[in-house]
């Protein structure tokens, strides 16, 4: 759950099913970049809205989104997570 180093997905939004809303192109990875490496990985970053009751279930209140910029690492298809794997 609290991987080591530098991570840019938030705790809250792991595990958590979202939606691709806009692809922003290319970018060294950013946690490559904390930790100090140069040529860092290229990933594509995403803006991926999530809905309030998705991330907080019940305790959400009203309805809203939530909308983070997240790398290519960090998101797998959301068939593999109902895969388990």
């Amino acid at each position: 759950m609290n991987p080591s180093g530098h991570t840019r997905l938030p705790a809250y939004l792991r595990n958590r099913r979202g939606v691709v809303e806009a692809i922003h192109g290319h970018f060294p990875l950013a946690d490559e970049r904390a930790r100090g490496i140069d040529d860092a990985e290229e990933q594509a970053l995403y803006t991926v809205v999530f809905a309030a009751a998705e991330v907080w279930g019940g305790d959400a209140g009203a309805p809203f989104s939530i909308a983070a910029e997240l790398w290519d690492g960090y998101l797998e298809p959301a068939g593999a997570m109902e895969e388990g794997r």
